[in-house]
């Protein structure tokens, strides 16, 4: 596997560098689109509607149209935004595992430790797993600021990237405001039913029928002579791209961060006893800054 990216993930004044890779990859057998007639490729070409020229993609960049205005946005005014730039996967909370709603899950990745911050790495996934929590992340992997889930599986941290909660919409069906009438008796022939079908899942067993069917078919063409030279008909394809983080003491990080943790919870509290005293606090202005770790 390649890395798609490299980082750390922080918490408190904890930093543990790792590297990201893709959990999850493509079984579909890829298809081209061709002209029947000769079976030569069909391309789609990026052509300006001013000029008529077909632009390569060093040329090509994003643009936002408020139906009066075009703004043209190139890869330097996007690489400039501060969350682009950002390597850190930030944990904003641990929430319990059950708290967390599949529905908002959306790609998963595996984070690799560096080689540098093993036992960082080893001391997160046993702490997550012995509390039974997932930790919210917030980071940004390309061009795209992201809310994600950060949890174990196996020994490993999986990181789920989660769509935000205006993503998902609601289940808004008028059928669903009327309760029909289920007897005792269809709730236990349901109940039989379902036994009947009963059993552990296991993920191996189930297989992409489609796809097995679309393979046995190209194979049965290359046998029988249906193909022609790739050569004549397809050209060829492009590459891609890498990051780092750093670490601290660990154990002087943990101790800090639940001393930093402890102080402001009893300054809160006195706070809040001024407050009772009729006293009225006065409005904090300083910002929370982050401390590179």
């Amino acid at each position: 596997m390649r890395a798609i990216w490299a980082g750390a993930i922080t918490f408190g004044l904890v930093n543990v560098p790792v590297k990201v890779y893709s959990a999850t990859e493509d079984h579909d057998v890829a298809l081209h689109q061709v002209h029947d007639a000769d079976g030569g490729r069909i391309r789609y070409q990026r052509r300006c509607e001013i000029d008529g020229k077909v632009i390569p993609y060093e040329h090509i960049a994003k643009a936002y149209d408020d139906g009066d205005r075009t703004v043209i946005l190139t890869p330097d005014d996007l690489a400039s935004l501060p969350a682009e730039r950002s390597r850190e996967i930030d944990v904003v909370e641990f929430v319990p595992n059950e708290q967390i709603d599949p529905m908002m899950l959306d790609r998963s990745y595996y984070l690799e430790p560096d080689s540098k911050s093993l036992k960082a790495y080893a001391l997160l996934r046993k702490t997550l797993e012995d509390e039974d929590r997932t930790a919210i992340v917030n980071f940004a992997l390309r061009q795209k600021t992201r809310l994600g889930a950060l949890r174990v599986r196996g020994n490993v941290l999986v990181l789920q990237t989660m769509l935000w909660h205006d993503e998902i919409r609601e289940a808004d069906f008028p059928a669903l405001d009327s309760a029909p009438r289920i007897t005792e008796r269809e709730l236990k022939l349901s109940a039989a039913l379902m036994e009947s079908f009963a059993g552990d899942f296991e993920p191996e067993k189930f297989t992409d029928e489609y796809q097995e069917e679309l393979r046995r078919l190209i194979d049965a063409k290359l046998e029988q002579g249906e193909s022609m030279d790739t050569a004549e008909t397809f050209g060829e394809e492009p590459e891609k791209a890498k990051g780092g983080g750093e670490v601290i003491d660990l154990m002087e990080a943990l101790q800090r961060s639940v001393e930093r943790s402890r102080s402001g919870k009893d300054a809160d509290a006195g706070t809040a006893k001024k407050s009772a005293g009729g006293k009225t606090p006065k409005a904090s202005t300083a910002k929370k800054t982050k401390k590179p770790a």
